[in-house]
């Protein structure tokens, strides 16, 4: 499931600073592309769209536990899963 991000989240998993918050979030966004973390930044909604594995999973899920490893630090949209979402309160990784 792709996991989209705001700037805030991307502070609190420590592959942003608040300094680099300030100055261009487009020249943030290149970098971030470029080091594989997100695929895309959306200007008008200020979302960033995280990277996924080539099976789709997020790249922050250890593929052999199936656990965040950023579970203390991870972002909002995650957090909130999946009281919000396409499917309020249903939750793909429990279903048979």
């Amino acid at each position: 499931m792709p996991v989209e991000v705001r700037l805030s989240d991307l502070i609190r998993l420590g592959v942003a600073t608040a300094d680099e918050a300030e100055g261009s979030v487009k020249k943030l966004a290149k970098r971030l592309t470029k080091e594989g973390i997100i695929v895309s930044y959306r200007q008008g909604t200020e979302f960033f769209m995280l990277s996924q594995k080539a099976n789709r999973d997020c790249i922050f899920m250890n593929s052999d536990t199936r656990l965040c490893t950023v579970y203390e630090k991870r972002p909002d949209t995650c957090r909130q899963f999946p009281a919000i979402g396409p499917r309020p309160g249903y939750c793909p990784g429990y279903s048979k």
